[in-house]
Parts: structure tokens; C-alpha cells; sequence
């Protein structure tokens, strides 16, 4: 990752004693900026240090989590990685979010907890590899302190639930220990970390610590939070990409009771997509919510199109059909094995199959907001949900010029990110705002920037259209011997300063199954050119490819007569390793092949032929996790009913399963629910959803139940699990339908085309 700090393991843990008798464990230097972080972290005036954790002297223990937690669990997962390396009592165990790690060298940033990003499944494989750390020194200079203490060697103690405890049964709590470690020498090489037969929290189920919060509305998000008394922020924004303002009445909106100003917003020009201002606006500033929107309502703001207007999907998807079909068309050769030409040509049989996806919004349950506080010449504070503050941080400095030391990024739980808030362009937003000019008497008040449904619908970074073109050439023993893939999309990578022959890296995955498997293996990508803003969903890259891939594994095993879970674990073959340039490779197909027999058994799969219902099965290798669904469906006159899902998933060594299963069955029905019935649609040149009444996630029906989940016990590597639920649910369920009603759905969303099709 660029302007990534790597650290040694002694440099990167610093520990000292607190004033109030506590042992301080975090990364800093001796000339770390006296920066803003959590109280309850600090406890009295340490400030020279950014902690992961903090042993109290009344024997709670506050740790720190440095990524983000937008609902993927990070805030528990990552506290207990760290809790179970220094034996901490987790009852008595305080998870503070940490913002933005970051001080000054040089007038240079220095990013100080690392990599600090969430929501790409990164999380957690990240903290294994270095978090464990923080909690190892804390348990060897806490065990020092009681070898001290009780006149033993400290080979002869062991942590357990927050105490020392000898061999001879005495024990001594840390918080007595606290003051006594932090004074301890640092060992002369990293305190060695615990081995896998004494976790007693990893492995084991926790709830979130944030959940008693959420579900009972207590938790605060970033628009709940308040620096003085907040200006409310909304904009009116031009609904057409590339659009300009046509009129707007100023006056009558200045006019509303509670509106301050108003102020036009313009983009800033060569700025790479989703770190700037997206569209030009109209920001209205008010004491209150109800007056913003009034005042926005009172503009009646109208908009004229830019010289290219966006075209509807229908355009689009005939343009990729024409490049599929235009021998002189140049396609970026994403993978190239053998020759697929020949093959085709010697094959006994060959098939071909065309899927279609349209544009999809992330509709996370919290809107994007942000408050910002600028001092003018001294610092600004911003409060935002990200899922990246280190872009945040990026996006600050630029339109601030503020040195590092005088730029404060707090980062609070966000209510869902699914790559929406890998975005900055509404921090863009409200700093534009503030660094506007504004009447006197508002000019150095705070200001909370509020974006409605409606402005989250229309101006999101959309998940690309794509249509794939798929041919399976097949020989006489019915085992695919040529495999040729085509798929056209507009890169979610344009305007992000990526090279032209680099853009399909956001669209498709050389090494996803079944390449690898079959000798003759192409995959092409064909750009498409939009103007819609696109980026990160749920599952990108391999969300889109795998829903057509693994649709027409199924279409090539029913074309065969063949059972398509067997077809699958046939088409894997023998145990071994499969090259994948990609985080998280090797593929282990016999780990793969595990989890379609677990999830196919979990759903007695030995019906598939009999049963009335249809059963379908997927499978996805994604950032090094196994995941497979199978589910069963029932037909309806006017539709089907998911009967039952299962989610089979094999994530390496498993940090919390009830957080594990918790994302592995969000990630599911968000995926099923927006296979089902989810798509953007574009009009006249714009957006034309404006609210879940025309985005409507999917209701009780046809939703399962529930999502029953299968973990494979392991000892490998953990895997990042945010997004894996994702990519193998919507073809599992398409092969369902196909079963259960014999109509093949190729485009979605399905109900839609299920309709269409009966």
C-alpha cells in the first residue's frame, strides 16, 4: 500500500507507565506529535504515544482497534487478537475505535498503526500478522513484573483471565502488575507468541462489542456526534454526470427560517475519482436538519446535461454484444493458457451461454455524513465514517494544505461501508463547504454534512454493469478441455490513475476458478465508457465473473446429464496447489472440494434428482477463503420461495465464529437479496432511483428463513470474511431456480427475468 510504514517488531511496540499507575503498550517515537487520542486509552497526560492497549490500575484493559469497524466485526475480532496474547480477562476488556495513526516527519505523514483499511477482507489477516505482538509484550513484561513480585522465575508463571498465577498456585492480578512492567527493560528479542493450544479466546464465540449499542440505538454514529454547535449540510446536486447548473432560486432558500447560506460547490478538476467533489452542487447550511431540506426544497434547483449524456443499460450491453461479435475489437488478455481456438475446433461438443448484470448502489443503512471543524491557519478536525482514513487523510491535506500535525481524523463505527466508504468525495464535500466563504457570523462554526437517500442513490459509486460471453469446449469423456471468457464492463479503476492495460484488474481475476483447471483457458476484458461514478461493492472483483462462471459450470453439467456438484468436484480433480497471483493463493482444490461436499451434504444433496424443489450449489475462492452455497427452491406460480440456504466456508484459523457466521449470513442475503431484485437504472441520462421503494431490498418473501453456515475447523492463516459470503450466493441460487423451474436466468435481477421468461 503506498506511504505504508513497515516496522520492525522492536520499533514497532513502545510501552511506558502512565501516571495513574498503568502500563501504556502502542506504536510511537520519541518525537511523535502531541496528537488527540481516546481518553480512555490515555487515562492521564500520555500523549506521546498512539496505544493499542492500556492495563488500568482498577484491572480493566482498554485496547485500541486501528481499522475500521463498519459493521464487519473488526472492533471484536481485532481487540481479541490481542487479548488473547497477553491472557486478559474479557470481561474486563474496554474496545476503544483508534482514528487515524499518524505523525510527523519531516512535514512528511507517518502512518503509525500501519495499514488502517477495512471492508476488502484484509482486517484480520493483517492483525495476525502483527498485532499479536502488542499483546505478547504486554503478557511477558506483566509476567515479569510477577516474577518479581513473588520471587519465582517468570518460565514458571503463566497468564490466565487477567492474573499471574506461579506454579504454586499464588497469583497476582495485572493491575497490580501495571505499574511494575512499564518500568521493565524491553526483552532483547519479540516475546515469543502463545501457541494454539492455549488460545481461550480465539476460536471462541463473542458477541460484538458494539452489538447491546446498535440494537438498542445508543451507538453513536459520526452524524450523532457534534463539534460546538454544527451548521446541518445538504446539497443539491446536479443528477447528471459531466451536468452543469441551469437555474436555482437563491433567494427563496436563503429566505427559509434557520438557513444561514448558501453556497455553490464546484469539482475540482484532475482529481482521481472518489477523492473529490462528484458533481456540482448547490450546499445549503442551516441549525437544523428540517431547515436544510427545506431551504434545498425552496432552490427548486434545475440541471441541463453535459455533451455526453449517459445512455441506458440496454445501450451498454448492445455495445459489449458488438465487441464480443467484432473480430478487430482489441480486448485486454486478462489470462491466456494454450489455445482455445484449437481446442474449440477438436472438441466433441461445444457450448456457449451470455449473462448479463446491471448497475447496483450500495445503499448502506447509514448515508455517507461527516463533520468538519476548521480553524483557519490551525488545524481541522473531520469525523467520518471510512472505511480508509488514510484517503480521508489524503483528500484533507490537499484541500487544506495543513501540515500532518494539524490535521485530527477521528474515525467512529459506520452503519455499513460494503467499499461505499472506501470513497471520500462527501469529505471532499463538506471541506469544500467549510473552506468556502461565508457570512461572518457562521464562518467558524462546525458543520455536519447530511446526504438523504435519495442523494445516496443517485450519486454512488456504482458496482459496474458487465455482460460475459462464455465457451465450454467439451470432449468425448465430457471434461471441459477449452474454456474462452468475455466480459465488458466500464472499469470501476477509470480516473483512478490506472494504466489503460490495468483496468480490467477491478472487473475480473486471471486465477479465479476454473482457471487452472482446464488446459485451454482465455479470459478477455473489453472496456466500456460511462460517466456514472463506479468503485468497490461487496465481493469486487470476484462478485461479477463468478455469478456467470459459475452459472455455466451448472449449464455445462445439466447439458452433460451430469450431477453438478459432481461435475464440480470432478472438474477440481486431484488435491494440489493451484498457482494465483492474487492476495491469498495458493488454491488448495481439496480444500475447495471440502466445502461444496459440506455444504451439499448440509442440504442432503443426494435429492438434487428427486427432489420437487430445486437445489443449486456455487463455489468461490476469495483472499484466500473457500466459501460454497447450496440452496434449495420451491417453485411458485408468481415466483419461488428460498426453502433453505447453506454457506459452507473454510476461512483458515477462525478468530470469533459468531462473527464469522454473523458476516458469512449478511453477506449472503445482501447478495440474494440484490440478485433478486436490485439494479440502477438509468433515464434521460440519469439516475432514476430515488428511495427503497424503487431500490427495494428484498422483503420476508421469497427470503429464507435463515442462513445456516458450515466452518471448517482449521489451523491455517486466518482469511478476511467481510465479503466472501457474496460471490457464490446469486449463481447458487440462479442454478436452484433453473432446477426447480427449468428456465435458465442469465440476466438479473431474477425476478424480474423470471417473470419474463415463465
Amino acid at each position: 500500500m503506498s506511504g505504508e510504514v513497515r516496522l520492525s517488531r522492536r520499533r514497532f511496540l513502545k510501552y511506558a507507565a502512565g501516571a495513574a499507575g498503568a502500563l501504556v503498550i502502542g506504536i510511537g517515537t520519541a518525537e511523535a506529535a502531541d496528537r488527540p487520542v481516546p481518553l480512555a486509552l490515555l487515562g492521564d497526560s500520555w500523549k506521546q504515544l498512539g496505544p493499542y492497549l492500556r492495563v488500568a490500575a482498577d484491572g480493566r484493559v482498554f485496547i485500541g482497534v486501528r481499522d475500521p469497524d463498519n459493521g464487519e466485526g473488526t472492533a471484536t475480532s481485532l481487540a481479541r487478537i490481542i487479548a488473547e496474547e497477553m491472557d486478559a480477562d474479557w470481561n474486563q476488556v474496554v474496545v476503544e475505535p483508534l482514528g487515524l495513526g499518524l505523525e510527523a516527519g519531516n512535514g512528511e505523514p507517518k502512518f503509525t498503526y500501519g495499514r488502517q483499511r477495512s471492508g476488502d477482507a484484509t482486517s484480520i489477516p493483517a492483525a495476525w500478522a502483527d498485532l499479536r505482538q502488542a499483546g505478547a509484550l504486554a503478557r511477558w513484561l506483566l509476567l515479569q513484573a510477577a516474577a518479581r513480585r513473588l520471587g519465582v522465575p517468570a518460565d514458571q508463571i503463566r497468564g490466565e483471565a487477567g492474573m499471574a498465577i506461579a506454579a504454586d498456585g499464588r497469583k497476582v492480578s495485572y493491575a497490580d502488575l501495571a505499574t511494575t512492567a512499564a518500568g521493565i527493560d524491553a526483552p532483547s528479542s519479540a516475546p515469543p507468541l502463545k501457541q494454539p493450544e492455549r488460545y481461550r479466546l480465539v476460536g471462541q464465540p463473542a458477541g460484538d462489542v458494539d452489538a447491546r449499542a446498535v440494537v438498542t440505538g445508543t451507538l453513536a454514529y459520526a452524524f450523532d456526534d457534534t463539534i460546538g454547535e454544527p451548521l446541518v449540510v445538504v446539497l443539491a446536486r446536479c443528477p447528471y454526470p459531466g451536468g452543469t447548473l441551469d437555474q436555482a432560486d437563491r433567494k427563496a432558500a436563503s429566505e427559509v427560517k434557520g438557513v444561514r447560506a448558501v453556497i455553490d460547490i464546484t469539482p475540482e478538476s484532475g482529481q482521481a475519482a472518489g477523492t473529490a467533489v462528484q458533481s456540482p452542487a448547490l450546499a445549503v447550511l442551516a441549525d437544523d436538519t428540517w431547515a436544510a431540506l427545506s431551504g434545498r426544497a425552496a432552490l427548486k434547483a434545475t440541471w441541463k446535461p453535459g455533451p455526453n449524456t449517459e445512455p441506458p443499460a440496454s445501450t451498454l450491453e448492445q455495445q459489449a454484444l458488438d465487441l464480443f461479435g467484432n473480430d478487430e475489437a482489441t480486448p485486454s488478455i486478462v489470462r491466456n493458457d494454450g489455445d482455445v481456438a484449437a481446442a474449440r475446433k477438436k472438441a466433441a461438443r461445444s457450448l456457449e451461454a451470455t449473462y448479463f448484470q446491471p448497475w447496483v448502489a450500495h445503499a448502506t443503512a447509514e448515508t455517507p455524513s461527516c463533520i468538519v471543524r476548521l480553524d483557519p491557519d490551525t488545524s481541522i478536525t473531520v469525523i467520518a465514517a471510512t472505511q480508509s482514513p488514510r484517503d480521508v487523510y489524503a483528500v484533507v491535506q490537499r484541500m487544506t494544505g495543513f501540515k500532518p500535525e494539524q490535521i485530527d481524523i477521528r474515525v467512529p463505527r459506520g452503519g455499513g461501508g460494503f467499499g461505499r466508504r472506501l470513497q471520500a468525495d462527501y469529505v471532499a464535500e463538506a471541506l469544500a463547504v467549510a473552506l468556502a466563504k461565508k457570512p461572518d457570523e457562521i464562518r467558524n462554526r462546525s458543520l455536519k454534512l447530511l446526504w438523504t437517500r435519495a442523494d445516496d442513490l443517485a450519486h454512488d459509486y456504482y458496482r459496474p454493469l458487465a455482460v460475459h460471453s462464455l465457451n465450454a469446449s467439451i470432449d468425448r469423456k465430457k471434461n471441459i478441455v477449452g474454456w474462452h471468457q468475455r466480459m465488458a464492463s466500464p472499469s470501476a479503476l477509470v480516473g483512478r490513475n490506472t494504466p489503460d492495460n490495468r483496468l480490467w484488474q477491478s472487473e475480473v481475476v486471471p486465477d479465479a476458478l476454473p482457471a487452472g483447471l482446464v488446459p485451454n483457458y482465455r479470459s478477455d476484458w473489453y472496456p466500456l465508457s460511462s460517466q456514472l461514478a463506479r468503485g468497490d461493492w461487496r465481493g469486487s472483483p470476484h462478485v461479477t465473473p463468478t455469478f456467470a462462471s459459475e452459472s455455466f459450470v451448472d449449464e455445462i453439467a445439466h447439458a452433460l446429464k451430469l450431477n453438478p456438484l459432481d461435475f464440480r468436484l470432478s472438474l477440481l480433480g486431484e488435491p494440489r496447489q493451484l498457482p494465483y497471483g492474487a492476495r491469498g493463493g495458493p488454491i488448495d482444490t481439496a480444500r475447495m472440494a471440502n466445502v461444496l461436499k459440506l455444504a451439499a451434504d448440509k442440504l442432503d444433496w443426494s435429492r438434487w434428482l428427486r427432489s420437487e424443489n430445486g437445489l443449486g450449489i456455487a463455489c468461490a475462492y476469495v483472499f484466500g477463503a473457500y466459501v460454497a452455497h447450496a440452496i434449495e427452491v420451491a417453485p411458485r406460480q408468481d415466483g419461488i420461495d428460498i426453502v433453505r440456504v447453506v454457506c459452507a466456508a473454510d476461512v483458515g484459523r477462525v478468530i470469533n465464529p459468531l462473527g464469522l457466521e454473523a458476516q458469512l449470513q449478511g453477506a449472503t442475503m445482501d447478495a440474494l437479496s440484490t440478485a433478486l431484485n436490485l439494479a440502477i437504472t438509468v433515464k434521460d441520462g440519469k439516475v432514476q432511483q430515488t428511495g427503497l421503494r424503487d431500490y427495494a431490498l428484498s422483503p420476508t418473501q421469497p427470503m429464507p428463513n435463515a442462513v445456516e453456515t458450515v466452518i471448517v475447523p482449521s489451523t491455517a492463516s486466518p482469511a478476511g470474511a467481510s465479503v466472501i459470503g457474496v460471490p457464490s450466493a446469486a449463481p447458487a441460487l440462479a442454478n436452484a431456480v433453473f432446477r426447480a423451474t427449468a428456465v435458465r436466468v442469465r440476466r438479473l435481477p431474477l425476478l424480474r427475468e423470471l417473470a419474463r421468461l415463465r
